[in-house]
């Protein structure tokens, strides 16, 4: 099989994997908060990369890997895990989630022109094209009105007066992610993507608990621990976001371009539309179904461009 259908492939597999983790950090955020979620979901990933890698290679940690790439992933983990999600979780907060993954689709230009600096990497007019297709599908559902709220309530701030603050957190969690992968692809090209993806998780856990520590949160993260409901919400979500998604996230970005693989991570609020309607009986609009449509078309150029 070629290998940029391999990449293709893994990056279609990493959006379906973030959009089932999507949903369960969101149920288990609104019972312990967000960055509670964040801590733990990474001290949850860790012993499963630990089983995966000793039944695999009969080793704990990777061993096999020098300084050169546990420098580079582990750079990458702190710049992606620990400093992205950091800034746009509380971007999440400070403007809301529509405005945040509006501007979260920045990351496949972003990618695109780091991958062009760092890594050299250059693609076709036909592959950007078929990205602006992808991202036009993208906007048009992420930029989809909520229903408002009734005329004798007051308006949110949130959303009708986004803040500053919360636009340029959304621009570095949005930079924090594409350079986290980029730095990925830079210090280990063909290094095991599940290893690789350990050496991050286990930097980004290390600087989240060093976080927790210094801010005086880490008790509220302890407590968060005994709400079983949200314990199994977030064991999902470490299972199918940083163990298996950012694995096959490292491995598409591993063969293909690191723009179209982000391209196609970036269709998780296409995927989350089918779920949303048929797991939880939302409607969608016919804008939404337009800008899914065409982001699926976008993917499907990129697959065969």
């Amino acid at each position: 099989m070629n290998v940029h259908i391999i990449g293709q492939t893994a990056a279609l597999a990493t959006a379906l994997c973030w959009a089932i983790t999507s949903l369960s950090f969101e149920a288990a955020g609104k019972r312990v908060g967000s960055l509670q979620v964040n801590l733990l979901r990474l001290a949850f990933a860790l012993p499963v990369f630990t089983a995966y890698l000793v039944a695999r290679q009969g080793q704990i940690f990777p061993g096999d890997a020098d300084w050169h790439i546990w420098f580079w992933l582990s750079s990458s983990g702190i710049v992606g895990f620990f400093l992205g999600d950091l800034f746009l979780f509380q971007a999440f907060v400070d403007v809301g989630a529509r405005m945040a993954m509006l501007i979260y689709a920045s990351v496949p230009p972003m990618t695109a022109l780091l991958g062009w600096l760092i890594l050299g990497e250059a693609l076709t007019p036909g592959q950007f094209g078929a990205m602006a297709v992808t991202m036009a599908g993208i906007v048009l559902v992420t930029t989809v009105q909520p229903p408002g709220p009734p005329k004798s309530a007051a308006p949110s701030p949130a959303i009708h007066h986004p803040g500053i603050r919360g636009i340029w957190f959304a621009l570095l969690g949005s930079l924090g992610q594409a350079l986290g992968l980029v730095l990925s692809r830079f210090g280990a090209p063909d290094y095991d993507p599940f290893a690789a993806t350990q050496i991050r998780a286990l930097a980004g856990f290390v600087a989240f608990l060093l976080f927790f520590l210094f801010t005086g949160r880490l008790g509220r993260a302890l407590k968060a621990l005994r709400d079983a409901p949200a314990c199994r919400h977030i064991l999902r979500g470490a299972f199918f976001g940083p163990f298996l998604g950012v694995s096959l996230g490292l491995l598409a970005a591993q063969n293909t371009s690191t723009a179209i693989a982000s391209t196609i991570m970036a269709t998780v609020p296409i995927i989350l539309i089918p779920i949303t309607v048929f797991g939880f009986r939302q409607t969608v609009t016919l804008r939404e179904l337009a800008g899914a449509l065409l982001a699926v078309a976008g993917v499907a150029l990129l697959f065969t461009g």
